[in-house]
């Protein structure tokens, strides 16, 4: 075919990013815009939807430019998408009722700890793999229908429509044409059953939410239509689509079961392959859809952590103890240790495997030898003490053990951090030339839908020489600052 180019939009938390690649999977062009997060109260977080809507078309027409490229070049689109995001607007209109409502957002916990007290936890569960949780995308919706005035009455006359910021993209590109998702976004939702593969109507009950809101769910290597806008043009296939990180997975090319891989972004997520069959977690992880094409679903487990890249802006931003991200490896090498001092970086609560949305943030151990720069590494120690943890439970739930963990993701430019991860864990962490792996993933699901590549076992490998991080400590080391992490997370549940 002539069209040898594809488009990966990448709406993430921070920014909303562009990457064109070619069919060798390399990067031809690519545009970024950051985006705001607003924070009125105490765990509330939300992000203006039209901005994120107008950053994705801008980013994609300054890529198309960069590259030299014509809408004509473009064989498709594929999108990967911040999830749980939650968005509800008008159905003739296209104004969202009000602002994203982030995936880090907690304003719903008392709405949560309501259905905990009615015993349907365990439904819950049951039903979508996932902890009953204010992270997920129902009570945020549940939040918006009960807090706009009119919202759930308009709902019910079938006006307004909900969507992950991948169907919100969607709505947009195609003018209003097409209401979709795919089963990995869906599955993040609270309200889809990964069994049956639907829309599940008990838990639209639970929830209070009408059927008619939904979007159509489809296969994330598949059609949702085609663009019709007019600051990039017309009649480009959007032919993938995925939640980030199921994305990375996919761009990690972890297509057996027992492989996997962790994206260090503005939260930190570990997803395991699990096959053609889900995997119930009984240590706090969620059992969750990988990707789907015409062939089937492909399941996972998986641990997310809120806060990894938003611990090191909060290092810049909050404390000012850096003046960049970048220089944080350096300042955490310049000392030995911590010196007892851990950082506990629930500012969201903690995520799998504890699963304590009360938690709050802790810096414990504190005495007057401890230094700016031991704050610092003992911050960046945390994030790989969080995901060991989530390793551990991921071994325990799929009886497999990991020979090396695959890493990506912006923190994962980290050398201090990825070795010391590698440490902790006792094992190979592996970091691709490659960052951008969730584009990458993004692409290739739409790059197979369209006959760029004809299956997986054609796709380039393109991710470039490998990292590699190998463990240099002894176990009686790692024994003991895992205790000393234990107990700084016992402080603060």
């Amino acid at each position: 075919m002539s069209k040898r180019y594809v488009a990966a939009l990448d709406q993430g938390t921070a920014s909303s990013r562009c990457i064109i690649f070619n069919e060798l999977g390399h990067i031809v062009s690519s545009a970024q815009q950051d985006i705001e997060c607003t924070y009125q109260k105490p765990g509330w977080v939300q992000q203006d939807a039209t901005d994120i809507w107008a950053s994705q078309v801008g980013v994609m027409a300054r890529a198309l430019t960069q590259a030299k490229l014509d809408v004509a070049d473009i064989a498709a689109v594929g999108i990967a998408n911040q999830r749980e995001t939650t968005i509800v607007w008008d159905k003739s209109t296209g104004i969202p009722v009000y602002d994203a409502i982030v995936w880090q957002c907690r304003r719903s916990a008392d709405f949560i700890d309501s259905l905990k007290r009615a015993g349907l936890e365990e439904t819950i569960r049951d039903k979508t793999g996932l902890v009953l949780d204010p992270y997920f995308s129902a009570s945020k919706i549940d939040w918006i229908l009960s807090n706009v005035d009119g919202a759930r009455e308009r709902a019910v006359a079938g006006e307004l429509l909900f969507g992950t910021v991948d169907t919100w993209l969607i709505w947009n590109l195609t003018n209003g044409k097409v209401h979709a998702t795919d089963y990995t976004n869906a599955s993040r939702t609270m309200l889809f059953n990964i069994h049956s593969l639907r829309w599940d109507e008990e838990l639209l009950a639970i929830f209070d939410i009408p059927r008619s809101m939904l979007p159509e769910v489809r296969v994330s290597s598949g059609d949702f239509g085609v663009i019709d806008n007019p600051h990039i043009g017309r009649g480009i296939p959007i032919a993938g689509v995925a939640g980030d990180q199921q994305a990375a997975l996919f761009g990690q090319c972890c297509f057996n079961p027992g492989e996997a891989k962790s994206t260090y972004g503005t939260g930190c997520f570990m997803l395991m392959n699990t096959g053609r069959e889900p995997v119930a977690s009984k240590h706090g992880l969620l059992t969750t859809i990988a990707y789907s094409d015409e062939t089937g679903v492909t399941y996972a487990l998986e641990g997310s952590i809120f806060n990894a890249g938003s611990a090191i802006n909060w290092l810049r931003d909050g404390l000012r103890l850096v003046r960049s991200a970048e220089e944080t490896s350096a300042i955490a090498s310049s000392v030995p240790d911590t010196r007892g001092c851990y950082v506990v970086t629930a500012f969201n609560g903690l995520g799998a495997p504890y699963w304590n949305k009360n938690a709050r943030g802790a810096i414990v151990g504190l005495t007057q030898s401890v230094t700016n720069k031991h704050v610092v590494r003992a911050t960046l120690e945390s994030l790989c003490y969080q995901v060991n943890d989530v390793l551990r439970a991921m071994e325990q739930d799929s009886r497999v053990s990991l020979k090396l963990l695959r890493v990506d993701g912006g923190v994962s430019r980290n050398d201090f951090c990825m070795q010391f991860q590698a440490d902790i864990l006792g094992r190979e962490v592996h970091r691709p030339a490659i960052s951008e792996l969730t584009a990458l993933g993004a692409a290739f699901m739409a790059g197979l839908k369209v006959g760029i590549w004809n299956d997986v076992t054609d796709l380039p490998e393109c991710r470039g020489d490998i990292t590699t991080y190998s463990s240099h400590m002894a176990e009686e080391t790692r024994a003991a600052l895992v205790a000393g992490w234990e107990d700084a997370l016992a402080r603060v549940q």
